[in-house]
């Protein structure tokens, strides 16, 4: 069981371990030992999150998720299969609690007058720069 917050918890059954060779440096120990863990959590089927922090989740649609709303977590930092299995879980922690307020919404607003008054300045500078650059002849001398 990953518990998230007092309220919502993850059953072992939705996460899916598998065991990998780790890539990178390592020794002998790379080739031999399947010590990286890859931890699957079928965000789109699960039962434990609400259906908010689900649609959320989805939402951000970052480079672990894959198109059918699984999130796939890759750990191989460590050198034990121990470590790695419990930094794995940690990561889709973080990832579950970094969704679990909805992002506040935009409240539109409208420019200032000073803010409009230094924007046309600007563009009246800019066109008089164009304006001389274009009057002079450099061909008449």
């Amino acid at each position: 069981m990953l518990k998230i917050t007092p309220s919502i918890s993850i059953p072992d059954h939705e996460l899916q371990e598998r065991f990998v060779r780790a890539s990178g440096p390592g020794g002998q120990n790379v080739n031999k030992v399947a010590t990286a863990v890859e931890l699957r959590f079928d965000v789109a089927g699960s039962d434990a999150l609400p259906p908010g922090l689900r649609q959320r989740l989805l939402q951000k649609a970052d480079r672990r998720m894959t198109e059918d709303g699984v999130m796939v977590i890759l750990a191989q930092r460590f050198r034990t299969q121990e470590r790695n299995r419990q930094d794995a879980r940690e990561r889709l922690q973080r990832a579950l609690l970094s969704v679990l307020q909805p992002p506040k919404p935009r409240v539109a607003t409208k420019p200032t007058r000073a803010s409009k008054e230094r924007r046309l300045l600007s563009k009246r500078e800019r066109a008089s720069i164009k304006r001389e650059r274009a009057a002079r002849s450099w061909d008449k001398d």
